[in-house]
This record gives C-alpha cells, sequence and structure tokens, in this order.
C-alpha cells in the first residue's frame, strides 16, 4: 500500500526543524531513521501533509562525554549505541540493549530519539533508559527542559514530548563501579520486537546484601515502567530473595494482550524474565 501525498522538507538545524514544525502545526511529522512513520504512512495510518525530514542535522548525531555523562543525540543509530567505545565502557546494558534491537537494517538505520520518542509499548530503549536513570532533553521554540526516564513515558505511544518539540538527546550518569547489570527479553520471531523486556542494574554492599536495584520492564502495558515493588522488595536483600522479589514484576500492571500473547501469559514473562535479569546481573555484581 503506498502513503498519502505529501511534502517533504529537510531541515538543516534543530532551529528549523522547529520551525517547520510550528509552521505545519498538526499537519508536519519529523522524521529520522523511518521505521516507524513509514510503515504507519503505508498502512495510512498516519497521514501527515508534511514530513520534517532531521536526518541531517549532524549535531544529534553525536556521542559525547559531558559533565561527567555520556551523553547520546536523538539520532545516534543503535549500531552506533551497541559499537561506541563510551557506551560500552560507562553505560554496557545500553550498549547490550541496542545490539537486540530489530535486525541489522533496523540497527543500522533506526535512532534512539525516535524509538524513545515513539514509544512502542514492545521497544526494547525504554527498559534500559528507566534502569539507568536517563534523563531526556526536549526543546521547542520556547527553550528546553529535561525529563527524567520515569516521568517521559505517560501511556500507550505517548511521552513528555508535546507538539512542537523536539527530543534531543539523553543523558546518562556512568554505571557505577562493580554494578551488575543486563537486558534480556522473550522475543517476538518475526520483528524482533520484545513481547517482554527486562533490565536490572544490581550494587552490592560489603555485607552482601543489594544496595542499589533499579529494574525496568517494557512489553507487559502500554507503557514501560520501574518495577518498584521488585526494588522495594529486593532492597537490602540478598540473592537469595530474588525470586520473591520478582513475583512483583507485574504487580498493579495492567497487562496487554494481543495475538502473541495472553495478559497472564505476559504477566509471567515479566516475572520469569525479570528473575532471570536480576540473577545476571547479580553474579556480575562485585562488593
Amino acid at each position: 500500500m503506498f502513503p498519502a501525498s505529501f511534502e517533504y522538507h529537510r531541515a538543516g538545524s534543530v532551529k528549523e526543524a522547529l520551525s517547520m514544525l510550528r509552521q505545519f502545526g498538526e499537519d508536519g511529522k519529523l522524521l529520522a531513521g523511518g521505521h516507524s512513520l513509514i510503515p504507519m504512512m503505508k498502512l495510512r495510518l498516519a497521514q501527515p501533509a508534511h514530513l520534517v525530514d532531521i536526518g541531517g542535522i549532524r549535531e544529534l548525531a553525536t556521542i559525547r562525554e559531558e559533565g561527567g555523562k555520556v551523553v547520546i543525540g536523538g539520532l545516534v543509530t543503535h549500531h552506533a549505541v551497541e559499537t561506541s567505545e563510551a557506551v560500552r565502557s560507562k553505560l554496557g546494558m545500553l550498549a547490550e540493549c541496542a545490539a537486540v534491537i530489530g535486525d541489522i537494517q533496523v540497527r543500522n538505520r533506526g535512532t534512539i530519539g525516535g524509538s524513545l520518542a515513539h514509544a512502542d509499548p514492545a521497544a526494547d530503549y525504554p527498559a534500559a533508559v528507566l534502569a539507568l536513570d536517563g534523563e531526556i532533553k526536549i526543546e521547542g521554540t520556547g527553550g528546553s527542559r529535561i525529563i527524567k526516564a520515569d516521568e517521559f513515558f505517560l501511556d500507550l505511544m505517548t511521552t513528555a514530548v508535546q507538539p512542537g518539540e523536539l527530543l534531543t538527546q539523553v543523558a546518562f550518569a556512568p554505571v557505577p563501579a562493580g554494578a551488575g547489570f543486563t537486558y534480556v527479553k522473550h522475543r517476538q520471531p518475526a520483528s524482533g520486537f520484545a513481547m517482554v523486556g527486562v533490565a536490572a542494574l544490581v550494587t552490592i554492599g560489603k555485607n552482601g546484601n543489594f544496595d542499589r536495584v533499579r529494574v525496568g520492564v517494557t512489553g507487559l502495558g502500554p507503557k514501560p515502567f520501574r518495577a518498584k515493588a521488585v526494588e522495594a522488595a529486593l532492597q537490602g536483600k540478598n540473592a537469595q530473595g530474588i525470586a520473591g522479589a520478582a513475583a512483583h514484576a507485574a504487580d498493579g500492571i495492567d497487562a496487554l494482550s494481543d495475538i502473541h500473547a495472553s495478559a497472564d501469559f505476559r504477566a509471567e514473562l515479566a516475572r520469569v524474565y525479570t528473575r532471570r535479569a536480576l540473577e545476571t546481573a547479580a553474579k556480575s555484581a562485585k562488593a
């Protein structure tokens, strides 16, 4: 199927892109990697009159260290996240997550900013970004703002990005020395999306108990979330408490149900993969 007719525009800067968005209003859509928008346009689920291509804004395609944090531009591809030395050495979980997104074509064209802004409930990045306490920068014609990851995802495919705004970067503090982490998922065979995905990051004190626990979950409900019931149940406990804590992974979540998995099955996947993620993270953590 072919998309409806549209006008194509190429922005040379963030300022120019924001100006175009303001000009076109609801009739304009941003185009980055295109792996979410173009299929929706072909199915005519989206019919923008104007496409604003931001792929040439080079300042958004960099990874840098600044102010003690790793800053990843919104146009950085999944492959670049996976292979970046700065990300691999300081944010290993994010590199691990990027490596299992979709297939090689998706990883070479899809962008971290596009994935986060689109907020597909089965996307991989959100779980890792939540567990890593990412800070997301959003720019508009009125200025910029920083949104914490656990305040960014609002509902099904709905984020804190407002009409006329652009997600420009994500910043992370490096993973603490000695921390253990992993991202695991139950992969939908055809698409590679996460039917359920879990990111876990833990640190262990000298007494052998967990003194920091972060768990991000994607694929289970309409939006990704921090599994705070799991975190609270494991805080101050040792590895023997993992199974009991993981049993809370689906607490309070209205699990999705579709042709791939029932709500009950997804909830059980969340509990199983949370346990696996925590066990793997705990094994690699050093007191």
